[in-house]
């Protein structure tokens, strides 16, 4: 049995989950809180994750924040404000994504890469980033976690050559310049898909317009309350 399968009986009546702290190092006495704010978080965004998988993903907040100096991975310690404006930020758009094999633009310490392949076992994940350290905490969380699912890639985008059917990326610098390095990846029918904080522009959307398809989805992050949205493009024409 590996550490992300250890879960004790969940209550019903509460919707909570009760996890065997085995294995967590940072979160420590905070788990049972945190644990119990995914739950709300998941049913708020109509998600079906099993214990299983929100333990999975309560592992990896505790990895990130253990390996977060040696790594460099975020500028959020706290194990709360990381949970809400890292993990469940990111499950936030787990029911906007078209399905097909993702890749990942910029992912960091593998968001969303990383959240979207514990809660879609099914989809191929790759996640790409040209920091060889964050790519190396990827492996090794992967790994730990037996996320099999999960392929790691340390390359620049404009060197790496494969396809995919969506194309993500989380605050990359501006849309107009994510899509134009995405677009070279993304298979005919696919999809880029951008986690922005504001809703673009009317300047960004007109640059846009002539070749994509764009969908602006905002989206509601419990417990968060910043602007968040995910703008969706798919090809014209194709």
């Amino acid at each position: 049995m590996s550490a992300s399968d250890k879960i004790t009986s969940s209550s019903a009546s509460t919707g909570t989950i009760h996890i065997d702290p085995t294995g967590f190092v940072k979160l420590g006495s905070q788990l049972p809180v945190l644990a119990n704010t995914l739950t709300k978080a998941v049913h708020e965004l109509g998600l079906s994750l099993s214990e299983t998988q929100q333990r999975t993903l309560l592992l990896y907040l505790d990895q990130l924040l253990l390996w977060n100096k040696a790594y460099n991975l975020t500028a959020i310690t706290d194990p709360e404000e990381a949970l809400i404006k890292h993990v469940i930020d990111c499950l936030a758009i787990i029911t906007h994504l078209p399905s097909g094999s993702l890749l990942d633009i910029g992912t960091g310490a593998g968001l969303p890469a990383v959240i979207i392949a514990i809660c879609q076992p099914e989809r191929q994940c790759t996640a790409l980033d040209s920091n060889q350290k964050k790519i190396r905490f990827i492996k090794q969380i992967s790994s730990e976690l037996g996320l099999s699912n999960m392929q790691p890639i340390a390359s620049r985008i404009e060197a790496h050559e494969a396809s995919y059917e969506v194309v993500t990326s989380r605050a990359f610098a501006s849309l107009i310049d994510f899509v134009d390095v995405a677009q070279p990846r993304l298979a005919d029918n696919g999809h880029l898909c951008a986690m922005k904080g504001k809703a673009p522009n009317e300047e960004e959307l007109q640059a846009l317009d002539g070749d994509w398809h764009i969908k602006t989805i905002k989206l509601k992050v419990p417990r968060l309350h910043d602007s968040r949205h995910l703008i969706e493009l798919s090809r014209k024409n194709v």
